[in-house]
């Protein structure tokens, strides 16, 4: 399992990193444990969780995941691995976070970090994430950015002075962005920069064969503020493994949720999908090997996020390490994206 550098952190993060947003929902503490015990053992050391896991969100099992985490998490050496978590942004659908209003002010803030230092039963997180912006943006998989729909936010200035002030205390190491833009990326940079408060060295955005607009909107601010790229999604939620095509797959997540992966459902992505799994036939890999291949051979990812909810699955993610693309799968890949580019942004 091949490390790589977080931006300009000391942090060496592994090539893979285990997801855990099903823990507390489709998967038990026994099937949490299993799955971390396994990555570990294969040279995982990047465990990435959130205040608002498991998803779907609700009232019952917010938190859930990080208490199954932090449960295992008390009998690990904790300096060798790279605990991540998030704090959710501004939301009118799920209430039952951190009061009324979410906003990420000192408040807001400051409750996120101390709950989830006590579910995760640590000192510490070496990577704290924004789940999304505080301001509006289009996010999801949502229409196009809309002037119309933007709303008053806490001043980016104002969260990094909390941010600081948390690195200062040593209750976080490094600070990361999720679902942002390039715009954001470069406010976050820039103030830092400016006024020396904690520069972020990470973002984490869906990325996947059937979601390249990293490639076009944020690559090349990701290499010039070295601010690389945690991928999550790169399976699209298991539609390019091919188990979906003729239907949602029994008791999977798109089966148990629907409309949870509404970004799927649209033109182009069942074609797409269909070309990708007979390219991987013809190369002898299976669609998840091909799909996270392709993620992980990318010069802006920093690690891979997968996600599975069984042991069977999370091996094969695991074992797609061992896979690397020629020029000529590559050249493939990009004949199918020129064909069908983006269909699930």
């Amino acid at each position: 399992m091949k490390l790589n550098s977080l931006g300009n952190s000391d942090l060496k993060v592994s090539e893979i990193c285990l997801g855990t947003m099903t823990y507390g929902q489709q998967n038990t503490i026994e099937d949490a444990h299993q799955q971390l015990d396994m990555a570990i053992d294969r040279g995982v050391n990047f465990i990435d969780t959130a205040e608002m896991y498991p998803v779907p969100g609700r009232a019952e099992t917010q938190g859930r995941t990080s208490e199954y985490i932090g449960t295992w998490l008390t009998k690990q050496q904790r300096d060798k691995l790279v605990v991540a978590t998030k704090v959710a942004g501004p939301t009118s659908r799920m209430p039952w976070i951190r009061g009324k209003d979410r906003k990420l002010d000192r408040p807001n803030i400051e409750k996120a970090i101390d709950d989830s230092l006590k579910r995760l039963q640590t000192d510490y997180i070496d990577l704290y994430q924004i789940h999304w912006p505080d301001r509006y943006v289009p996010l999801f998989g949502a229409p196009a950015f809309d002037p119309k729909s933007d709303r008053e936010t806490v001043p980016i200035l104002e969260q990094l002075q909390v941010f600081k002030d948390l690195v200062d205390a040593g209750k976080i190491r490094y600070l990361g962005l999720s679902n942002e833009t390039p715009w954001g990326v470069c406010q976050f940079c820039h103030l830092a920069d400016s006024l020396g408060l904690p520069r972020v060295v990470s973002i984490q955005n869906a990325y996947s064969l059937l979601n390249r607009e990293f490639e076009t909107a944020l690559a090349e601010t990701s290499y010039r503020e070295n601010v690389p790229l945690l991928a999550y999604s790169p399976l699209a939620f298991g539609f390019l493994t091919g188990k979906h095509l003729e239907g949602a797959k029994e008791n999977s997540r798109v089966a148990l949720f629907p409309g949870f992966g509404s970004r799927y459902s649209k033109p182009n992505v069942e074609p797409a999908i269909r070309e990708y799994v007979a390219l991987a036939k013809k190369f002898g890999l299976s669609p998840t090997q091909l799909a996270l291949a392709f993620v992980r051979s990318r010069s802006f990812v920093a690690s891979t996020i997968i996600g599975a909810t069984t042991l069977e699955q999370l091996q094969e993610n695991l074992d797609s390490v061992n896979v690397a693309l020629t020029p000529e799968m590559l050249a493939e890949i990009e004949a199918v994206h020129l064909k069908y580019p983006n269909p699930a942004p």
